[in-house]
């Protein structure tokens, strides 16, 4: 089974234009060094000549065989010439050599960070996810094919590597084997599928995310790799049920998930080793007098999920409190928690 095929960018098409150039004209000299005798400068001067119209002299007198040789060398030539020209002004005109240059800035931007995520796709759903990871903030890479979406994704001011990310080698550029987390929501699942098996092929311990498209391809990406796989559909008919049912509940877990509230959120902190909460209680660690904060549930090293756990429970390093509060003292608590550890 191989991948789906794509269609080639302007760059691979000027590049391709520019060989079939170089052939005509290598068959030109060729030509006249044989019909002719000529030597080959005097052949490639009369090529270049003849096919960009300049119209000097034949450098010596054509035979008969010569000049039947010529007509068909400008009937060839010249229309591969402006075919040439055509691809060069709409790599220029359409901003692709903005693009090149911007690879490249990308790449050195991408060799600089770690433990970032990496978007693969920068869709609606792949802008809308790259704004709730900036609005963390989060360090992120954007993987895009299209040159349209790429550059829509560089205005936005994302680093963005242009490239098919179900290759190795843009997954590398993108810096997977230093990366946090991979979400591939690309529209076909097909392609998904090829994102998490090759992520998973990279990096063993990634975090991989990806999207269904199609009913029945939840287990194929999970056995891919997958660690979590998302249905857009089957979120969204459930969202829908939920705000006719439960309409004050879903504000609520809007209220409290969505980046954009100030004043209320919940957010999930791992307990690090050496920390003042490695060993001890909540109540011990003075959590439980914070008014802002309220610990809905902890998630064990194990897997384990302790809902409404009190502030007697004893907490491990591993350990993810869930915790729901204010966002300043969120960000105190996590200060506390990151700066204990780094201490130790």
């Amino acid at each position: 089974m191989e991948p789906p095929n794509h269609v080639g960018d302007p760059l691979r098409h000027l590049l391709h234009a520019a060989g079939v150039l170089a052939l005509v004209i290598a068959i030109g000299t060729c030509g006249y060094v044989i019909i002719e005798g000529w030597s080959v400068f005097d052949g490639l001067y009369m090529t270049v000549t003849t096919i960009t119209t300049v119209g000097y002299r034949e450098v010596n007198p054509l035979s008969a065989a010569g000049r039947a040789f010529t007509i068909g060398l400008i009937l060839a030539g010249v229309g591969t010439l402006f075919y040439v020209l055509g691809n060069f002004a709409r790599f220029v005109l359409e901003g692709e050599l903005r693009h090149v240059f911007g690879r490249y800035r990308s790449g050195g931007k991408v060799k600089a960070i770690a433990n970032h995520y990496i978007v693969c796709g920068y869709g609606r759903m792949g802008q809308h996810i790259c704004r709730e990871l900036r609005a963390k903030p989060a360090d992120l890479v954007v993987v895009e094919k299209n040159p349209d979406r790429v550059a829509a994704a560089q205005r936005d001011g994302m680093i963005t590597i242009e490239g098919d990310a179900t290759k190795d080698d843009v997954l590398v550029q993108a810096g997977v084997d230093r990366a946090k987390g991979l979400v591939s929501v690309v529209n076909s699942d097909v392609e998904n599928l090829y994102i998490v098996l090759t992520a998973r092929g990279l990096n063993k311990e990634l975090y991989i995310v990806a999207r269904a498209g199609e009913e029945g391809s939840e287990q194929k990406l999970v056995r891919a790799g997958a660690n979590r796989v998302s249905s857009p559909y089957l979120i969204g008919g459930t969202q829908v049920a939920q705000v006719l049912l439960r309409p004050h509940v879903v504000d609520f877990l809007e209220l409290a998930t969505k980046s954009e509230h100030l004043d209320l959120q919940i957010e999930e902190i791992t307990i690090q080793q050496g920390s003042r909460f490695d060993g001890k209680t909540p109540c011990e660690c003075g959590l439980d007098q914070d008014q802002g904060l309220i610990v809905v549930g902890v998630k064990r090293r194990s897997g384990h999920l302790e809902f409404n756990p009190g502030s007697k429970i004893k907490l491990a390093s591993g350990d993810t409190l869930i915790v729901l509060g204010q966002p300043q003292s969120l960000k105190n608590l996590e200060s506390i928690i990151r700066s204990a550890a780094e201490i130790t």
